[in-house]
């Protein structure tokens, strides 16, 4: 005997159906929501505090203390210039305050300060122009109680530019120094 009969001849297909359409709807998968990931933001330049270590909600998703990943967001690892200048601008100093506390918690840490500049003046000009910003980043971490052997220095002259664009805006961005991890990060 069939358990499905026609509709004509049995009273079997109708209720069988239903089942089978509710067993069916039950196992049909639901894509799990996908957990939104708040991206921290940069205390303010003025009141930037010394490194501390960052609160569980600054720390998130695949950030490690200690890490490179750590430095780059919750530390900051780019200061800025003014034109044909190397000399520490008042709203960098707190991010390399910040920068020397942080290096003072991980002293397994090295970094490398590359110094770069914008397009303009010529290569030999901007390797010194870079190489003095590179060195005046450095002195002032040394300052702040980082063991110099710990901090390499290299210019770039404007051979690495961040910002392809032409005009005020554009070389001002060029015009930094970037602090690089080179080891003993987590």
């Amino acid at each position: 005997m069939s358990l499905f009969r026609s509709a004509s001849s049995g009273r079997l297909t109708l209720p069988l159906l239903a089942v089978a359409a509710t067993v069916l709807g039950a196992c049909a998968s639901h894509p799990k929501p996908t957990p939104s990931i708040a991206q921290p933001t940069a205390p303010p330049m003025a009141q930037a505090p010394a490194y501390a270590a960052p609160p569980p909600e600054a720390v998130q998703g695949a950030t490690l203390p200690g890490s490179v990943r750590d430095f780059v967001v919750n530390v900051g690892d780019r200061v800025y210039f003014d034109l044909d200048q190397f000399a520490i601008r008042a709203d960098a100093q707190p991010i390399l305050a910040n920068q020397a506390a942080w290096l003072e918690r991980y002293p397994e840490v090295h970094v490398r300060i590359e110094g770069n500049c914008d397009e303009r003046g010529t290569r030999e000009y901007n390797f010194a122009l870079g190489a003095r910003r590179a060195n005046s980043v450095k002195e002032f971490m040394v300052n702040h109680g980082v063991d110099p052997a710990r901090i390499a220095t290299v210019s770039y002259g404007k051979e690495r530019p961040i910002d392809p664009g032409t005009g005020e805006e554009a070389w001002s961005h060029d015009r930094n120094a970037h602090t690089d991890i080179i080891s003993g990060a987590r």
